[in-house]
């Protein structure tokens, strides 16, 4: 647990001397803080402000067009053809909403028309053509764009369509196209590659369904004002000091606050234009005396740039070549404050202004968590395996990731490798994407830094070495215990590349889901003491493959079940429950697996379980159903009963369970 920083005070040598100044402005304030953890759609995109406060019943998701087997050919985008015909490349059961959408493709292709469908619906409620990406109400600039990337040697040029517009949903969504998104030949118009990135939830209370006639325009206005801070409020105070030279090897103390506050507005003026200042001056944070620093990186880090080539401006955080950087996230501490910059370099620095904003804390504790980072992954190559930028332990959700890479050769093409994540223990990634630039919203590599939009961007030199950031902010990734982030080296970690970076999330140290029971269809004694059976016409299958991601070429084995009866089982829950989460193993062999699940004879009715997609060479596949509390409140065991959904003219054995492992939310 992170204890009292008092005793690292005394060593530091050098003090600002100069006196704060406060000064209040005359700014339109934002709205009050809500401390409600349930915020979607527009709400949660422009409530900066909630943005500490954690996520309950939230999970992110992402599907997209991944190689799947494991390589580099992430050109096919579509989970299967509907009845209409119509291509289906999003197909998702439950509450929900959509935060990110990109498609990219050659601009001699034929040109895609997306159709959204919601809630079950026959007909679609919203109708879009790549094209009209940045122009079509509610797809409008900046929350919607249609980028025509660089020519690049040939490859391209190529339409990359994006969108951020928020998209909820009570009972589900269906994105189709009219065309089948595959193949990589420019000269015969093909191009598939894509992803959707979405959280889902456990109860649509209170959620409304998307009409695309929602009032977009304060978050058109927030988007827009990307570079000035967006947490100003009359009551501000600032902390400004006159220029400091920094030694090198010496610390200064920027801030040494007591009392509570919430930190929103850091702006640094470096007066050196040697770039390398940017990954060897440091900045360090202490929220609340901690013994080790929430925040610790370098400052390029924070500011969303560590090659300093050209101006990056992001909503939440930037560079100018000036030397002005910036970073507006919300900081809350309840008790006490500290920054402190280190220079790490040969030489001194000269820290010629900055400027602290910081406002009262209005925030609950108990439900928020600290700004902090994830230990700095320094510039390494890991041989045959996912650069491991971060690993995070506790409760939180990631809002920001930084990455910057190096090539072996200058012009050498770095972008392929797959951005993984894992959340809380899940071995297959829930957030992926079909190559670093895909992650960041863009096509085709980096061959014209610098790129940026208010949510990603990079920098750099074509190709390498680049910087890329991406925040996550409608589309934060929430976890419970664990969070794990990598990013491969090339198409397939097959690339010598040296990664450095480093992950931003609000946390606790303590976790708020824990494992409480686990049924192992492989062996024997766990079936009998879960009391598991089987029907309806039950066979077994001896399978030996695969999960996606890093361990893709780690063999598996194991039984797998299936049936078109149902299944049923005993589980071990915490009584402290706040709802519970199913963790099955299966094999993804087939596509639309749908599922009833039921509680000691009681349905879940919120949501079906249902997984559109599917892998015939990665077969292996863990995906989660959570419970809600009013099912499991109270008490240490319950009885599930699974009964597959099987659909007309589709294998009545989609449905199948190698065993599962079983979660409870204690908080």
């Amino acid at each position: 647990m992170k204890k009292s920083l008092s005793h690292l005070l005394i060593i530091y040598c050098i003090i600002l001397s100069s006196p704060t100044i406060f000064a209040k402005h005359n700014i339109m304030p934002i709205d009050t803080i809500s401390n409600n953890s349930n915020l979607y759609g527009i709400n949660r995109m422009t409530d900066i402000t909630s943005l500490p406060i954690l996520d309950t019943n939230t999970r992110v998701h992402y599907e997209g067009s991944i190689d799947k087997q494991g390589k580099n050919a992430d050109w096919n985008w579509s989970l299967y053809q509907d009845k209409k015909g119509e291509w289906v490349i999003f197909d998702v059961k439950g509450p929900g909403c959509i935060y990110n959408i990109v498609q990219h493709r050659y601009i001699n292709s034929q040109e895609a028309i997306f159709r959204f469908y919601f809630d079950d619906e026959e007909t679609p409620r919203f109708t879009i053509r790549s094209s009209d990406f940045g122009n079509k109400f509610p797809f409008i600039e900046p929350l919607a764009s249609c980028y025509i990337g660089p020519l690049d040697n040939g490859r391209g040029p190529i339409r990359v369509v994006r969108s951020f517009i928020p998209m909820p949903f009570r009972k589900g969504c269906r994105i189709t196209t009219n065309i089948k998104l595959e193949g990589f030949d420019r000269a015969k118009g093909e191009g598939g590659w894509g992803h959707v990135i979405y959280h889902t939830y456990n109860s649509s209370d209170t959620i409304q369904t998307f009409t695309g006639n929602e009032d977009y325009s304060s978050l058109v206005q927030l988007w827009k004002q990307t570079g000035s801070n967006p947490l100003l409020k009359k009551e501000s105070t600032f902390q400004r000091y006159t220029e400091k030279t920094i030694q090198s090897g010496q610390q200064l103390i920027l801030l040494d606050k007591h009392g509570q506050g919430c930190m929103n507005g850091i702006k640094l003026y470096f007066a050196n234009r040697d770039k390398e200042y940017l990954q060897n001056v440091w900045i360090h944070m202490y929220w609340d005396q901690h013994n080790i620093p929430d925040i610790s990186c370098p400052i390029g880090c924070l500011a969303g740039n560590s090659l300093g080539f050209n101006n990056t401006s992001y909503l939440l955080s930037g560079f100018n070549t000036d030397g002005w950087l910036y970073n507006y996230f919300p900081m809350p501490f309840w008790n006490h404050a500290t920054i402190i910059i280190e220079n790490r370099s040969s030489k001194e620095v000269v820290l010629t202004s900055s400027e602290i904003t910081i406002n009262k804390n209005s925030y609950k504790q108990s439900s928020c968590g600290y700004f902090r980072n994830t230990p700095y992954y320094f510039r390494k190559h890991t041989s045959g395996s996912d650069s491991p930028i971060g690993i995070i332990k506790g409760t939180g959700k990631m809002v920001a990731s930084h990455i910057t890479c190096y090539g072996e050769h200058p012009n050498t093409i770095t972008c392929e490798g797959d951005v993984r994540i894992h959340i809380d223990g899940n071995r297959t990634p829930q957030i992926e994407s079909d190559g670093s630039e895909s992650y960041i919203c863009y096509g085709w590599g980096f061959p014209t830094p610098a790129e940026t939009h208010p949510s990603g961007g990079y920098d750099g030199l074509p190709d390498n070495p680049w910087s890329m950031t991406r925040l996550c902010l409608g589309d934060s990734y929430p976890f419970y215990s664990e969070l794990k982030f990598g990013i491969e080296s090339g198409e397939y970690n097959n690339q010598y590349l040296e990664h450095s970076g480093t992950i931003f999330y609000y946390g606790q140290d303590e976790v708020t889901m824990i494992k409480t029971d686990s049924l192992d269809l492989n062996n024997t004694q766990s079936i009998i003491n879960h009391d598991y059976h089987a029907t309806g016409n039950v066979s077994t299958e001896y399978l030996e493959t695969f999960f996606e991601g890093d361990a893709d070429n780690v063999p598996i084995s194991g039984k797998v079940y299936s049936f078109n009866g149902y299944s049923c089982f005993k589980i071990n829950i915490s009584p402290k429950n706040k709802g519970i989460l199913l963790r099955r193993l299966s094999d993804q062999k087939y596509s639309q697996q749908a599922a009833r699940v039921f509680v000691d004879g009681q349905e879940v009715t919120e949501h079906s379980w249902y997984v559109a997609d599917s892998n015939p060479y990665k077969r292996w596949l863990e995906d989660d159903f959570d419970i809600p509390a009013r099912f499991t409140s109270g008490k240490s065991s319950v009885s599930i009963r699974i009964i597959p959904i099987n659909k007309e003219n589709e294998d009545k054995r989609n449905w199948n369970e190698a065993g599962y492992q079983i979660f409870s939310y204690i908080k």
